[in-house]
């Protein structure tokens, strides 16, 4: 069933070689600054092929600058990626760009958008620009792609030669992004210091201490200035939280590797996209996983501190609209058998799960996704797992006796 996915993480292997493709080439950030940077694309080339979604492409202001390009004699082309970040997606691309002779890419867009533009970019060897419509993710950042199924569901991804040639965040251009967005650009972000930590958390590698520092400070950020940021769009600390989550974020996985990038809480994001597809953004799924990895510590491990950290997010969530379970993301009437299907993925041998200190199982990982808002017990690790376990049991006839 899930084939597909295991082309995965073979490129980040056990050679002692460390490569890094640690930041974009240039960043030129500000308000007002398309115009500006077009000089800079100039630089790569011109004759661009734009890919982003409809959305993005049809934005007043990303069509103002179109003009602008053209009256700087680019042989620009646009085109649409569809349904998704796919295999036939890519390949129709990589086509209309040949066709085109298309000497630079230009992703613009959300994550999956730039994803795919990397990727074109990636596989035909010309330069790419990132230019991120909203702030859900550090995709215009980081050098992977995300490659998922035409339904939605993630397949694998791919560690690509080098990052961005070219990301120019503009800040007008992120603010007619809807605000759920930057909710979840901050789960997303914020997720890097419970996985980093988890998995690299005592390294002694100067570059991985370097990332998991990075990582606390990020979250730090997110914690103390997200709640006024959303209540201010286009303020200075909204730029700052922006920032965190398109920049910072990137910067992390950047110098820190795969080990620093993503563990349980990407896992259970990827595992959930077979049962849901596009049902929720990206980042909302990436936060409720965070949940789920504090509660396989709680559980399997006894982590008192695990449980604090549960507990500070599950109220940070309920300020600033982050989902706290299930129900939350759409998934209320999830069944065991869909609920084991997601899990079973998350689990699959080449899964970032498996960078957490400690062996998860199938029923292990199923308990802790239907507990993420459990109150911290008392009793022992053992017992905890029996009341997750006893809880998933009761969702699940519930649920299907519904139906």
């Amino acid at each position: 069933m899930f084939n597909q996915s295991k082309k995965t993480l073979s490129a980040q292997t056990s050679s002692s070689l460390l490569t890094l493709a640690v930041a974009p080439a240039k960043v030129i950030r500000g308000s007002q600054i398309l115009d500006g940077a077009v000089d800079a694309i100039c630089g790569l080339g011109n004759r661009p092929l734009v890919i982003g979604g409809d959305r993005s492409l049809n934005l007043p202001k990303w069509q103002n600058y179109i003009l602008s390009l053209e009256s700087h004699e680019f042989k620009l082309q646009q085109a649409c990626y569809t349904p998704d970040c796919s295999e036939g997606s890519l390949e129709n691309l990589r086509n209309k760009a040949e066709i085109h002779q298309a000497d630079v890419i230009i992703g613009v867009g959300g994550g999956k958008a730039l994803d795919t533009a990397k990727l074109v970019a990636h596989q035909l060897q010309i330069p790419v620009v990132t230019i991120p419509t909203s702030a859900a993710t550090c995709a215009a950042w980081t050098a992977l792609s995300n490659v998922y199924s035409n339904e939605g569901a993630f397949l694998y991804d791919v560690a690509l030669d080098k990052c961005p040639d070219l990301l120019i965040l503009d800040y007008d251009l992120i603010q007619t992004a809807p605000q759920n967005t930057l909710v979840a650009g901050i789960g997303d972000a914020i997720a890097k210091w419970y996985e980093a930590s988890v998995s690299s958390g005592h390294s002694e590698q100067t570059l991985i201490i370097a990332a998991v520092q990075q990582a606390r400070v990020l979250r730090d950020i997110l914690l103390q200035k997200s709640v006024a940021a959303l209540q201010s769009p286009g303020s200075e600390v909204w730029r700052e939280v922006v920032d965190a989550t398109v920049l910072l974020a990137g910067v992390i996985g950047g110098i820190g590797g795969a080990q620093c990038r993503t563990v349980a809480a990407h896992a259970v994001h990827n595992g959930l996209t077979h049962v849901c597809g596009r049902g929720s953004i990206h980042g909302e799924k990436v936060a409720y996983g965070i949940l789920v990895q504090l509660r396989l510590e709680e559980m399997l491990q006894g982590n008192q501190l695990a449980a604090a950290a549960r507990q500070q997010l599950l109220k940070f969530y309920a300020e600033i609209g982050l989902p706290q379970k299930l129900d939350d993301l759409g998934l209320g009437n999830l069944t065991l058998k869909q609920l084991s299907m997601a899990a079973e993925f998350a689990l699959l041998p080449n899964s970032d799960i498996h960078r957490l200190p400690f062996k998860v199982s199938l029923e292990q990982l199923m308990a802790a996704m239907v507990s993420t808002t459990a109150p911290i017990e008392t009793s022992s690790c053992s017992s905890d797992l029996t009341s997750g376990i006893n809880s998933m049991k009761k969702l699940s006839s519930s649920r299907e006796n519904r139906t």
